[in-house]
């Protein structure tokens, strides 16, 4: 089966043109950009005939099969919903949605459309959090006991909507693995908001927090997970990270990008309890025509590669094995991981901690989607 691939938005989305064009199940179809100079200038660097500056157009034209979102944040659930009313699949850069309303309507949508929708969750397929979860299925890490994710990037200077944004309207990139490791559900949250960003953020928003820290509860588990998120005003290089406690063993990620992560082991005499481990890559769990594509960006030089790209120390080689769950789930007709609900839910948490954070720290449940 090859699939008709559309990309909206050739910031970030055109990192993801050459895996497509080189899967064996999709043809990289067509491109939507609405400055026509910059979709001219994409399509022809990777030979793409079809070209909208429309998204509507792109939409009304049956031979599209997939679209694949990479739009900003305030557009991302409008044009998803578009999207799965047009009769077509869709996979969408994060978040899902800025409001719980939109992850609810985005999940009717793919129950009476049928069609697939995933959130593009890049920390649940790089190869940190692969080797994670091989340790856990392999039954290394023992009985999980906690679990804890962090994002800290300084977004200074980043354009249009990204100034005094609330630190967990972005946050799928910390409760994603700490959710999806044990596919759990977050049943509800406690955040609190600490510090101050300069005054000049706060009228965007109406947010004035420097670092936004939440506990999740997982529903019909003993877990919980505490993730914490910083935007602006706090001295950090850049880090994503997550850290998983078990029983037998327990994964912390390296303090300095680059460095080597850390594997505790328990049982151990103290001087030999901690490890420090080379994580390998997962390329050997996709078609060998994408392999390529876990070790870097899809552009030849760095000037050319998108910031998040080289901010996220190349996203920890996810985009190929995220192109590959989305067009596998397609094709064999299953749910893709994270599918409609789940991406609803981690996105809810983000949107309900920063809601928890203006209350003081009130507990708020996450609906039931």
């Amino acid at each position: 089966m090859k699939l008709n691939i559309a990309i909206v938005g050739l910031g970030f989305g055109a990192e993801f043109i050459p895996i497509y064009q080189r899967h064996p199940n999709t043809n990289m179809y067509a491109i939507c950009q609405r400055t026509e100079e910059k979709l001219n200038a994409i399509g022809d660097a990777f030979g793409i005939e079809k070209r909208y500056t429309s998204f509507e157009d792109l939409l009304a034209d049956p031979a599209v099969d997939v679209v694949h979102i990479n739009s900003p944040i305030h557009n991302h659930a409008e044009q998803s919903l578009k999207a799965l009313n047009a009769g077509k699949h869709v996979a969408c850069t994060v978040p899902m949605a800025t409001s719980v309303e939109e992850c609810k309507a985005i999940v009717e949508a793919t129950r009476r459309t049928g069609k697939k929708y995933m959130m593009m969750e890049t920390v649940v397929y790089s190869r940190e959090f692969l080797y994670v979860k091989e340790l856990y299925e392999k039954g290394e890490l023992g009985k999980v006991q906690f679990l804890k994710a962090s994002h800290q990037q300084d977004m200074d200077g980043w354009p249009g909507y990204w100034p005094g944004l609330p630190p967990m309207h972005y946050a799928t990139h910390c409760v994603g693995p700490v959710a999806g490791l044990l596919k759990l559900q977050a049943e509800y949250v406690s955040c609190f908001g600490s510090g101050t960003i300069r005054e000049e953020l706060h009228q965007h928003y109406n947010s004035p927090f420097a670092i936004e820290s939440a506990h999740i509860k997982f529903k019909d588990s003993d877990l919980s997970a505490l993730v914490y998120r910083s935007l602006f005003d706090v001295a950090r290089q850049y880090r994503e990270s997550f850290e998983v406690y078990g029983s037998k063993k327990s994964f912390e990620w390296s303090l300095i990008e680059h460095e080597e992560h850390v594997v505790h082991t328990a049982k151990k005499p103290e001087p030999e309890i901690p490890e420090k481990v080379t994580v390998p890559d997962y390329a050997h769990y996709l078609p060998e025509e994408i392999q390529v594509f876990t070790t870097g960006g899809v552009y030849d030089t760095d000037e050319n590669q998108h910031l998040s790209f080289l901010q996220g120390s190349g996203h920890g080689g996810s985009h190929p094995h995220l192109v590959h769950e989305f067009v596998s789930a397609i094709v064999e007709d299953r749910d893709p991981f994270p599918n409609a609900e789940q991406s609803a839910n981690w996105t809810s948490v983000g949107i309900l901690s920063h809601e928890s954070a203006l209350k003081g720290g009130e507990i708020i449940y996450i609906p039931d989607f």
